[in-house]
């Protein structure tokens, strides 16, 4: 009988650290959305949270692995959205279109993406960063699925297009970094220079381009 009742604790009190830790990760994505990457404090998730900061490395050993949980919850999110998205008869232009508005309507998702390897993976345990890359390979399987039929691909040739539209989103969205001068009184040639270098066009021409160069190679050997 208490063997029955030590279970039933142990059960209770595992669903409860799952919902606490559900909640943590609620209020970590609302933080984020409001104060970015740079600013978000841990001190101060744990105060929106109510919990102490101590109890929050319960559940992520690092600032880092709590991001890269919510990397992996706006990726699935996000590739949920996006195959939602697809048609059979899309246009390259309009699958970039589609690509390039539904990763910028999540605001977790990829500002998290463009800090993915370079800060964010360097700081988790290697178990745990296994185990995202994990999560990464299936929803990379599931998009390029859909994209194959979408394009009219083969599997090979949709794979390399959802690699390369990482890539190419990464850099691109990274001419959008520098300050914010919608509201300065800028010289005609200055404000060109700026509007050229804006992501949306700049991503969309070259990922179509990408994605019929792809089609026009025979990369099943790869």
């Amino acid at each position: 009988m208490n063997s029955v009742v030590a279970i039933n604790q142990r059960a209770r009190s595992s669903e409860q650290k799952a919902l606490r830790r559900h909640a943590v990760l609620e209020t970590a994505e609302v933080y984020f959305k409001e104060v970015g990457y740079e600013a978000f404090s841990m001190a101060q998730l744990a105060k929106k949270a109510g919990v102490a900061k101590g109890t929050l490395y319960l559940y992520f050993k690092t600032r880092e692995e709590l991001f890269l949980t919510l990397y992996e919850q706006s990726l699935i999110r996000w590739s949920q959205i996006f195959i939602g998205s697809l048609s059979n008869t899309m246009t390259s232009k309009a699958y970039a279109q589609s690509l390039f508005k539904t990763t910028q309507a999540d605001g977790v998702f990829l500002p998290l993406l463009i800090r993915l390897e370079h800060v964010i993976e360097h700081n988790v345990a290697i178990p745990r960063l296994i185990e995202s890359k994990r999560v990464f390979i299936n929803q990379v399987e599931a998009v390029a699925a859909a994209t194959s039929t979408a394009l009219r691909l083969s599997t090979a040739q949709a794979t390399e297009v959802v690699k390369t539209m990482g890539v190419l989103l990464i850099g691109a969205t990274q001419t959008d970094q520098s300050p914010a001068l919608d509201d300065e009184d800028l010289p005609a040639d200055v404000q060109y220079l700026i509007t050229s270098f804006s992501s949306e066009p700049l991503f969309i021409k070259n990922a179509a381009r990408i994605i019929e160069g792809i089609r026009a190679e025979d990369i099943s050997g790869v």
